[in-house]
């Protein structure tokens, strides 16, 4: 998985995680689909957002939700 599809840095967004070489906020794409816009919608509005990244950020989140490993350690903090 390629990670270097987000960005943080302090200087942008103040830090909040974008997709790379944009200002757009990664959450924006979670608050599109949550609010029940489609994937094509969200790239519609966000040009500079490809949908290679903006699908392989959706996979990172699967992946990081599925692990199991992971999802005990997130877990824990709810508990």
């Amino acid at each position: 998985m390629n990670t270097t599809i987000i960005n943080i840095d302090p200087e942008i967004m103040s830090g909040a995680p974008v997709f790379r070489g944009t200002r757009v906020m990664i959450q924006t794409l979670f608050d599109h689909l949550e609010n029940g816009k489609t994937l094509d919608d969200f790239l519609e509005g966000f040009p500079s957002v490809t949908k290679e990244n903006a699908l392989a950020v959706l996979e990172l989140a699967k992946s990081i939700i599925t692990s199991e490993k992971k999802l005990s350690l997130v877990s824990e903090d709810f508990n």
